[in-house]
């Protein structure tokens, strides 16, 4: 399933701690503290719970109407084959109910156990490397499964179909069209013009959302992958870019020493490069489709005071505007 709905304005109204607390006490057979204590999430609702026992939990319940069950599936099958590889991540326990996933009041919920650590720094040679080994074998595993429930990032699937979205629906100030659909179209023309020039660019499974908040470093440890809830389809290069410092014409250093990594458990297909621009043009795209299926829940208006406006729209359109620029120099004309 895509991310393709509006998300409802209530979707978590029936979440009491009563009902959370005995939900997941009901799943993971152990007595709770009174402790839910949020952790930043604009999505969905995450907490981080306590045991009598001392054992810490968080505990993920996901936005209604964002995900089916076989797309959350497939993010939890994701994350247990990386653990059958060894890698280091956080997957969801097993409950009482069978499998890993919850359910109350309607709401789909995952627990996982409380892992810490600090925000992964890249400021030496051996910390590109280090992080290039840990996304080679996060992407070696990705190749080995599929997930067609999750969204694939292409501009013919989830790029036409954000754009799609937001021309549909009610969002843009219907005096701005004008500027805003030659603008979403012009995105969309010259990112398949990059595709179709690597037409057999390798699709795997890919963590998605891959920056470096998302790597935490432990003490004695090493590195750990976390929050696998945006995976997705696609060119391994999407990962990679998030983590670079700068456009890849700027930051050729650091990129050569990830991939000295990277390439210890996997190949890297230079053509892909060409792939970077529009995907960033795809991402700021989709995180418009994504204000806009959420616009009504309490949270967002709180953290978006400005959706919608024309001073909204003008400022958006001004960075994708120079984002097709980087688009157009970098980018071939494919193969048509």
């Amino acid at each position: 399933m895509k991310d393709d709905t509006p998300y409802p304005e209530d979707g978590f109204s029936s979440l009491t701690p009563d009902v959370l607390l005995g939900a997941v006490e009901k799943e993971i057979g152990e007595r709770l503290t009174g402790l839910t204590s949020p952790l930043p999430s604009y999505i969905n609702r995450v907490y981080e719970l306590l045991a009598f026992s001392g054992k810490r939990y968080v505990v993920k319940f996901y936005r209604p109407g964002r995900w089916n069950k076989e797309a959350i599936e497939e993010e939890h099958r994701f994350m247990m084959d990386c653990v059958k590889n060894d890698i280091p991540v956080v997957p969801p326990l097993p409950l009482a109910g069978g499998g890993t996933l919850g359910v109350v009041g309607g709401i789909v919920f995952a627990v996982f156990e409380k892992r810490s650590g600090r925000e992964m720094e890249l400021n030496t040679d051996e910390d590109w490397r280090r992080v290039g080994t840990l996304l080679g074998r996060v992407h070696m595993t990705g190749a080995a499964g599929t997930s067609p429930h999750r969204v694939h990032l292409h501009p013919e699937q989830s790029l036409r179909h954000d754009i799609d979205w937001l021309l549909a629906g009610t969002d843009i100030p219907a005096h701005m069209l004008k500027e805003v659909k030659p603008t979403l179209e012009s995105v969309y023309t010259i990112a398949s013009q990059a595709f179709d020039a690597v037409p057999d660019a390798d699709i795997i499974r890919l963590h998605g959302d891959c920056h470096l908040k998302n790597f935490l470093s432990r003490d004695q440890e090493g590195l750990l992958i976390i929050d696998f809830d945006d995976m997705a389809t696609g060119p391994a290069v999407q990962d990679i870019w998030l983590l670079l410092p700068n456009r890849v014409d700027q930051c050729r250093r650091e990129f050569n020493l990830f991939l000295e990594g990277y390439e210890q458990f996997r190949d890297f297909d230079d053509r892909t490069l060409w792939l970077v621009e529009p995907l960033r043009a795809m991402r700021m795209i989709y995180f418009l489709a994504w204000c806009s299926r959420q616009r009504k829940d309490y949270r967002f208006k709180t953290l978006f005071p400005d959706w919608g406006s024309d001073n909204f729209w003008r400022a958006e359109m001004n960075d994708l505007t120079r984002q097709l620029a980087h688009m157009q120099k970098e980018t071939p004309r494919g193969n048509g």
